[in-house]
């Protein structure tokens, strides 16, 4: 690794993971450029990423003329061409996998988010991508909505990991934590390996901040101005001690006995949307042990470049973090009311991304 920030941040506990993928930066190379220069240990994918990849990828052209020759639809069709991507990322980063024991070296890739608020269907779509993908180390992510809870729970049972997605709120994240430790439950019951099931739990970070802030500017006061900025990380670091407190339960530590691994907290949404912040506040004010902070190849640059890494940055926070939420509260703007639409909203953007996904690929297969 050329970056010493990225080599602190790494030995204060935190693995870099890319978010983004595309067939473009696997076959360049690039991919495994950025794992030898820059200490990513993980890719995740998101419906945004493929539509933006499919968009502008020519690489993709020969898969879509052979998937056309053999009848594909648009579904088959994107279903082929992004699990492709995602098992050519999983051999890729099979050493890290190996090295690590199976922690790290993960690529996700997400359940269509049509089907959000559908278990029957979340649960049987991540059993097809888990087998097409036919890799160890890829990780099937599902939404973190009242209905993706028992998905959660049922595919851990099935021995396949997991990256639970779109989680905003604290209640939705111990929500998460309980289903991921059901799962693993019953994922003993029925005789699986512990030890070979891994998770991580995605909590968004600036999207808060962007609802947040806006509230605040609309409020105009001294007061509210003095607390932009501040929600995403208070936010964040409150899930890490909620995090704590789960996993120091006996109920865990039974599992732990069994082989089981924690499910870690992922910071994802690390790219700071607003100018006036430093570009890696997310990622160096976000620092512990056993997180993963997984970011945009700008906000990984910029921290290979500038972060300011200086070991623990979250547990020493809490009453910090305790005190701002409070302090939002008391300007009228209610917590519960914009991690509800943060979740809706964060749903409704990934369905559009996949709509088009299938018309950027139908598309293509109009073409050929």
């Amino acid at each position: 690794m050329t970056s010493t920030n990225l080599q602190e941040l790494s030995a204060a506990g935190v693995s870099i993971w890319l978010d983004d993928l595309s067939r473009e930066r696997i076959a360049t190379g690039n991919l495994q450029e950025v794992v030898d220069t820059k200490g990513v240990v993980g890719v995740t994918t998101n419906p945004s990423i493929f539509a933006s990849a499919l968009a502008k990828g020519e690489k993709y052209t020969p898969q879509v003329k052979e998937l056309k020759g053999e009848g594909a639809d648009v579904e088959r069709t994107v279903f082929a061409l992004t699990t492709t991507d995602v098992r050519d990322a999983c051999d890729i980063l099979r050493p890290v996998y190996d090295r690590t024991g199976g922690v790290d070296g993960r690529v996700s890739i997400e359940v269509d988010p049509r089907l959000a608020h559908d278990t029957e269907r979340t649960v049987a779509v991540a059993q097809e991508l888990y087998a097409a993908v036919d890799r160890p180390n890829v990780m099937i992510k599902i939404p973190a909505t009242v209905e993706g809870l028992p998905a959660i729970s049922r595919t851990l049972a099935e021995g396949i990991s997991v990256n639970v997605t779109l989680i905003f709120s604290l209640d939705r994240y111990r929500a998460v934590m309980n289903a991921f430790m059901t799962g693993i439950e019953q994922a003993r019951e029925a005789g699986k390996d512990l030890s070979q099931i891994h998770s991580v739990a995605s909590f968004f970070v600036s999207r808060v901040d962007t609802e947040i802030d806006k509230r605040l500017d609309a409020i105009g006061t001294d007061e509210a101005a003095a607390l932009k900025g501040k929600a995403g990380l208070a936010n964040a670091r409150l899930a890490y001690q909620a995090w704590q407190e789960q996993f120091a339960t006996p109920r865990w530590a039974n599992l732990a006995d069994d082989g089981a691994h924690v499910q870690r907290p992922l910071w994802a949404s690390t790219g700071v949307k607003d100018p006036a912040y430093p570009d890696t506040m997310y990622v160096d004010q976000l620092v512990a042990p056993q997180v993963v902070n997984t970011m945009p190849e700008k906000t990984l640059d910029a921290a290979a470049d500038h972060a300011k890494v200086t070991g623990d940055t979250i547990t020493g926070a809490y009453d910090e973090a305790d005190a701002v939420m409070d302090a939002l509260e008391r300007q009228g703007i209610s917590y519960v009311e914009v991690v509800d639409l943060l979740e809706r909203e964060g749903v409704d953007k990934f369905e559009k991304s996949w709509g088009e996904l299938l018309e950027t690929v139908q598309g293509e297969l109009d073409k050929h």
